[in-house]
């Protein structure tokens, strides 16, 4: 195979199109499940923005096998929609409000459960996408949680310390108190987590026999939840926020360049070059 300027690893090209990470994209290979121009791929090919890819049959958007501008935006989810493209209840989905990129799809980073609410990230970058949820990485994910219940200095050390659950032992990095010291009844703590289990912040207050009646999470990695932005709403992150999220997992050494967010023209309409200066 001749290697053209530009052509990337298959690998490279399956986890940017959201399918896996490379490693899982390898094993894919491997077990000879992509075709490339019709024939079985092979590890270490490497393809262009013209190569016809499948998966198990099913052909791989020709924009794919290109590599755009990684595009990250910061979604506040309201409590009642899943984050999934669809869903077989009929409830709205985190999707449904997105903007279409001009490539590529949308790439939720992680998952938020239906009665949560909150920070949420989506990328157009499926490698930059896993890399973020890896554990490896420990990227912190803050909520803020109220609590019902009599939360003791007791439970806050067993929660530090960790505790026993399905999957093994979790706990909080950190519990930050943020109710008055009178409200007992119903408290409010901010909590961080590094791993993203399934319902992990409720579970662990459930464990103390405790209930958690509100959850939103206001921090992912050095992303807050912006102030001001309302649920349902979104805002792009600048390139300069990209790519320290990019050099926080390791892809700072790719040259994919992001983009910046569109902005409105200035008052008066489009400017011109050579155009009378005011």
């Amino acid at each position: 195979m001749t290697v053209a300027a530009g052509d990337e690893k298959l690998q490279k090209v399956l986890a940017r199109a959201g399918l896996g990470s490379r490693r899982q994209m390898e094993t894919v290979i491997r077990d000879g499940r992509v075709r490339v121009d019709g024939r079985i791929a092979r590890l270490g090919d490497r393809v262009g923005a013209s190569a016809r890819i499948t998966v198990d049959g099913r052909p791989l958007a020709r924009e794919a096998a290109a590599a755009p501008p990684r595009r990250v935006i910061a979604y506040h989810k309201p409590a009642g929609e899943v984050t999934t493209r669809s869903d077989p209840e009929g409830r709205p989905t985190v999707f449904r409000r997105l903007p279409t990129p001009r490539q590529g799809r949308w790439i939720a980073v992680g998952r938020l459960d239906v009665n949560t609410s909150g920070l949420l990230l989506f990328t157009t970058d499926g490698e930059l996408a896993n890399r973020l949820m890896h554990p490896r990485h420990q990227l912190p994910r803050d909520y803020a949680v109220r609590v019902f219940g009599a939360v003791t200095p007791e439970v806050i050390a067993r929660l530090l310390e960790g505790v026993a659950l399905e999957e093994g032992t979790a706990r909080f990095d950190s519990i930050q108190p943020l109710s008055p010291e009178d409200d007992a009844a119903n408290e409010w703590f901010r909590v961080r987590l590094r791993e993203g289990r399934r319902r992990e912040v409720r579970r662990l207050w459930e464990s103390q026999g405790l209930t958690v009646s509100r959850l939103i999470r206001v921090q992912f990695g050095p992303v807050h939840l912006p102030p001001g932005l309302r649920q349902g709403r979104h805002v792009e992150l600048k390139p300069g926020e990209v790519r320290e999220l990019c050099r926080l997992v390791g892809l700072a050494e790719e040259h994919r360049p992001a983009v910046a967010p569109r902005r409105r023209p200035p008052p008066g309409g489009r400017s011109r070059r050579g155009g009378r200066q005011r």
